[in-house]
Parts: structure tokens; C-alpha cells; sequence
């Protein structure tokens, strides 16, 4: 007979205390989305999903582009690309936009190229590195759908390496979200880039755009954006002791607006919500009969770390319930599921994280079976 066991582990105090719910906070960014690094939690949201023009915060694609190729042994920092003079008419001076003055005829360095796309958000330095990696910007384009299909960007079309306006070029703040991440997390090598506040090319000083880096001690990157119809846009990340903290924002109406959004979202994040390990893998919650088997019984153990971003003021309100039928007829393999723990928390999804045995437990023979049928007759044992 199976029976239902819920054991509850409790109420859990795992954190300093704030005492009420984490306060709602507005902006006036028209997209934003706010995620921790570690979890990928999302703390704040609005219209996330939305395919926008993202101006030259798409450039991230771009550097992850060029860091994927650095990363399977195709490219070196040390490689020169050439300038071409549809490179310089279309992301030079003249154009308009950022440009990292090139000039025709260039041979520039790949790590040259990175901190004239990363710092100075130079679009004949994309320009450049999608030919010369690709044949045209066009082609690049092509490998750059490709690319964010298998990653898992599921709300992004791009037409070009810049982020200059193209009614086919999109990216909604949760892709971006989320490249971010994959960039932080995929190329720590390269990710210091991000946090120069300038850099001298053709003895042209430029300054990153990045208003955080002035503002905020912690921030260090991502990427400005800014054309008419996206407005004034950020992509950043900010890292305080552990914690470490993405946002996008896309539709504000100047680089001040920018700056003070972004600032207070920032100090938002970090003020109210803090990482919590709820579990930790190979714990012993409980042991779980066996029948027929050579043990009579053998440990559950957590399946898994689980370390969730909460709201400061829920962290003593987290319940931890151990969720298993008993008992379990051998054979068992160790790491077989045999149960779950839920986790709840109020206001939150609940979750289910697996009970798995410790170790095998084999089945007896046809004789050891008669014996523990005969003890459980006489003894009620098994």
C-alpha cells in the first residue's frame, strides 16, 4: 500500500528582513525589463516581448558575433580587416551617426574594431568586421538570424550590424536581456571592454555613452541606444558583492531620462530583492522504505541547488514541503526521482524540486523475498 507522506521542512528565515513587500516602482521607459544575473529572474517588467527598433544596442549581436568566432579559434585579436569605402560612406562621419573615424583603405586590428563597436559604438566598425567576416553586411545580417535562432532570441530580425533605422531590424528588451547575459557569462575574457570609459583611435578621444559608468560605482556595461523612433535606450549591468543585475530600456526622451531611469531601476533592484539558497543539492531530507530489497530503506536527497531571487520581505515567508509515496519496491538506482520538495512563497509560482535516491538498492531473490513476506506476517516488518 502507497502512502502519501508530506513532510514540511518549515518556514525558513534565510535573510535580513524588510518590513513590507518589496515597494512597485513606475518608469517611464516605454519597454524595460529587469533580471538578475545568477537566477535569471525577471524582478520588473513592461511590454518585454515587443519587437522594437533597438538602435545600437543591437550591436551587441554584433560583438557576440565577433566574440563567438575569437571563441572556436577562426579569428584573432590580431587579425586586420580592411576598410572599405562603403564602410566609411555609410558609418562614417559624413553619415551622421557614431563612427569610430576610419578612414578608406584602413587596416585595423579585430581588437581595435571590438573597442571602436564597444566603446564608441562605431558603425563603420561594424560595418567593417560584418564584410570582412562575411562578404557584405547583408550576408552578416543572414548569419546574425542564424545565430540568435540557435541561442534562443525568439523576438529579434536583424537587417544590419549598426542598429541603423530598418523597418525589418528588432529586438524586443528581453532578447537583449538575455544576450547580455550570454555575453557576461560566455566571455568574461573580453567583458572588460564594456567598462572603458574611453578610447583614443586616429588620435580621436571618444567617451563611452554609457551614463552609468559615471553615475553608478558598480556598473560595468553593456550599450547605448538612441535613434527618433527607438528614443533614448540602455542595455546595462551593475554588480554589488555578488549580486550582479541587468537592464534594458528602450523609448525614453533624453540621455537624462536615460541616466535617472536607469539609476533608479538599478538601486531598485538591489535594494529590494536579494539571492536566497532555498536548497542545496545532496541534502538528506528523509529515508524512504524499500520492499524486497537488500536495504531496508535508502536516503532521499535534494536533486538540486536552488537559488532564487526574492523580495527582501518574503524571505522568512518561504515553506519547504518534502512530497513523496512510500514505500518504493526495490530495485532502486540511485538518482531515481522519489519525490519532490514545493517550495512556496507567497505571491510567487511554486516549484517542485526532485527527491532522488542516494545509492541502489537491489531486489532480493525468490527465497529473500519469502523471508521478508514471512517477517512482515509474523513481525509486520519489512
Amino acid at each position: 500500500m502507497n502512502l502519501k507522506n508530506r513532510l514540511l521542512l518549515g518556514c525558513m528565515l534565510i535573510g535580513a528582513m524588510a518590513a513590507a513587500d518589496a515597494k512597485a516602482i513606475e518608469t517611464k521607459a516605454k519597454n524595460m525589463i529587469l533580471m538578475d544575473y545568477d537566477t535569471g529572474q525577471y524582478l520588473y517588467t513592461k511590454d518585454i516581448d515587443k519587437m522594437i527598433p533597438p538602435a545600437s544596442m543591437s550591436k551587441l549581436m554584433t560583438v557576440y558575433m565577433i566574440f563567438s568566432k575569437l571563441r572556436d579559434g577562426s579569428l584573432s585579436l590580431d587579425d586586420t580587416f580592411t576598410v572599405s569605402e562603403n564602410a566609411w560612406r555609410k558609418g562614417g562621419a559624413a553619415s551622421g551617426g557614431s563612427t569610430m573615424f576610419l578612414a578608406i583603405g584602413d587596416k585595423v586590428r579585430v581588437e581595435d574594431l571590438l573597442k571602436g563597436i564597444v566603446i564608441q559604438s562605431g558603425n563603420d566598425a561594424c560595418i567593417v568586421a560584418a564584410e570582412n567576416l562575411s562578404g557584405s553586411e547583408e550576408d552578416f545580417a543572414v548569419e546574425m538570424n542564424k545565430k540568435a535562432k540557435e541561442i534562443g532570441l525568439k523576438n529579434s530580425h536583424f537587417a544590419n550590424a549598426t542598429g541603423l533605422p530598418h523597418p525589418d531590424h528588432r529586438m524586443s528588451v528581453e532578447d537583449l536581456a538575455l544576450l547580455a547575459r550570454m555575453i557576461i557569462a560566455e566571455f568574461p575574457q573580453y567583458y572588460h571592454l564594456f567598462s572603458q570609459k574611453e578610447y583614443t583611435y586616429n588620435n580621436i578621444r571618444q567617451g563611452n555613452r554609457n551614463p552609468l559608468l559615471y553615475s553608478m560605482s558598480s556598473a560595468d556595461g553593456l550599450k547605448t541606444g538612441h535613434t527618433e523612433e527607438a528614443g533614448f535606450c540602455l542595455t546595462a549591468s551593475a554588480k554589488r558583492g555578488n549580486r550582479r543585475l541587468i537592464g534594458v530600456m528602450s523609448g525614453l526622451n533624453s540621455n537624462k531620462e536615460r541616466s535617472e531611469e536607469a539609476d533608479k531601476i538599478m538601486n531598485w533592484g538591489f535594494r529590494e530583492f536579494d539571492n536566497y539558497t532555498l536548497l542545496k543539492k545532496a541534502t538528506k531530507v528523509a529515508e524512504m522504505p524499500v520492499w524486497y530489497g537488500e536495504k531496508t530503506s535508502v536516503d532521499m536527497l535534494i536533486g538540486q541547488d536552488v537559488l532564487r531571487t526574492l523580495p527582501r520581505s518574503k524571505a522568512d515567508k518561504v515553506k519547504l514541503t518534502a512530497v513523496y509515496d512510500k514505500p518504493v519496491k526495490a530495485p532502486v538506482k540511485a538518482g531515481q526521482k522519489l519525490g519532490h520538495v514545493r517550495i512556496e512563497v507567497p505571491g510567487e509560482p511554486d516549484l517542485e524540486i526532485p527527491l532522488v535516491a542516494a545509492s541502489d538498492v537491489h531486489k532480493v531473490g525468490v527465497w529473500g523475498k519469502i523471508s521478508k513476506n514471512l517477517k512482515y506476517l509474523l513481525l509486520g516488518e519489512r
